[in-house]
């Protein structure tokens, strides 16, 4: 079966990580992949095509609608005639929606975040979203969310609720697991001694991840544990980034903070991890947690997206915005003994291999796949009696 993903961008996020995992661990001998990207390709793109799977870009630029990608989109369905088409995010679901119906292909929409906040979205990206909403009802035949939280905040604003289908993120447990090993050399590389308690932000540099708010509770943690330090990293997570520079001398912790870019080895970092932390103002399902926690790394998380079903028990779940209850989750899990903490960990560890592993996700994708390709044939065959 010959299925095409359509997805807006593949640099590092959350949506392109799940794709990359779903294509590594889909059965290659039943679905024949591709991927076409509306932007020109990034990171992701590059490990996809790595796969051996042929990865496309319509050169579209963002925020400018292309006809001429369009048409380059139509003439590739046209040529390839894949089963259906797995969209991932509101443009991609847009686009590919249209280009589906004009081509009597399938389609099936991803819808990847929760938020549609303002202050942290793009006015077209909203835009974008309420479009879609209109048109749920008969352009997709099924809307896969990785939430549930964002599968009620879909329906709110207009989403056909009888398409949606949750199908939460996956996670490699060979990949993301316990490393004593990772613990003492992460801390060698930032200088630091083997018992210095490292808490971590892993996130991209952008209004719904609130770097602010993490850095003004590093500040008031730091008055009681002046010895703590702070990892931040992601895309834009420099000393050269003056907001987030100036948040951080602000709180007057610059040499508890070390600013480290975008890395390649995550499951390293979260493994070298004492903490880790999602600050985020709005999210669906994000993927950090479930890393860290595969780690056996417990969490401080705001309660966003499916944050809070995610860590269960495991963690602390705290409100958005708050810089003092942040501050406060973490003192909690400082106050645990080591045994304690660790135990924490493990507990964190299995609550992602009991409901979050990457095989039983994958299988579900696969499941829902099969079903529309059977139901498609069958529609098939019941228009050929027909005529």
């Amino acid at each position: 079966m010959k299925l095409f993903h359509i997805i807006t961008d593949l640099d590092l996020g959350g949506a392109e990580t799940m794709l990359y995992r779903l294509l590594e661990h889909i059965d290659r001998a039943r679905f024949q992949n591709q991927v076409i990207s509306l932007i020109p390709t990034g990171i992701m793109g590059d490990k996809i095509k790595a796969m051996g799977i042929p990865v496309y870009s319509l050169g579209m630029r963002p925020g400018q609608p292309s006809i001429i990608a369009f048409l380059r989109l139509m003439n590739l369905l046209w040529q390839e005639r894949p089963a259906f088409l797995q969209t991932w995010m509101y443009h991609a679901d847009l686009i590919g929606g249209l280009a589906g119906f004009l081509t009597r292909t399938p389609v099936v929409w991803g819808i990847r975040n929760t938020s549609l906040d303002p202050s942290a979205v793009k006015s077209a990206t909203i835009r974008v979203a309420h479009l879609n909403a209109r048109l749920s009802g008969w352009l997709p035949r099924k809307i896969i969310s990785c939430s549930e939280t964002s599968r009620r905040a879909h329906m709110a604003i207009g989403f056909s609720a009888k398409k949606f289908f949750v199908i939460p993120n996956g996670f490699d447990l060979s990949v993301f697991k316990p490393d004593d090993a990772a613990r003492l050399a992460l801390r060698r590389e930032l200088e630091l001694s083997a018992d210095t308690l490292l808490i971590g932000l892993v996130a991209r540099f952008d209004p719904v991840k609130d770097h602010q708010t993490f850095v003004q509770a590093a500040g008031r943690f730091c008055v009681q544990y002046p010895q703590t330090h702070f990892l931040l990293c992601g895309k834009d997570i420099t000393w050269q980034n003056e907001s987030l520079a100036g948040w951080i001398e602000s709180a007057g912790i610059r040499e508890n903070c070390h600013l480290l870019g975008r890395r390649d080895d995550i499951p390293r970092v979260m493994a070298g991890l004492d903490i880790n932390t999602l600050s985020s103002i709005g999210e669906a399902f994000p993927n950090v947690l479930a890393e860290a926690m595969s780690c056996g790394i417990p969490c401080v998380t705001t309660d966003v997206g499916d944050a809070a079903e995610i860590v269960g028990d495991t963690g602390i779940v705290v409100p958005p915005r708050d810089a003092q209850a942040l501050s406060n989750g973490w003192e909690r899990l400082v106050k645990l003994s080591e045994q304690e903490r660790q135990e924490l960990g493990q507990r964190a560890r299995v609550r992602i291999q009991t409901n979050f592993q990457i095989g039983d996700i994958v299988q579900r994708y696969e499941q829902l796949y099969m079903q529309l390709f059977q139901k498609k044939v069958g529609d098939e065959e019941m228009a050929s009696v027909h005529s």
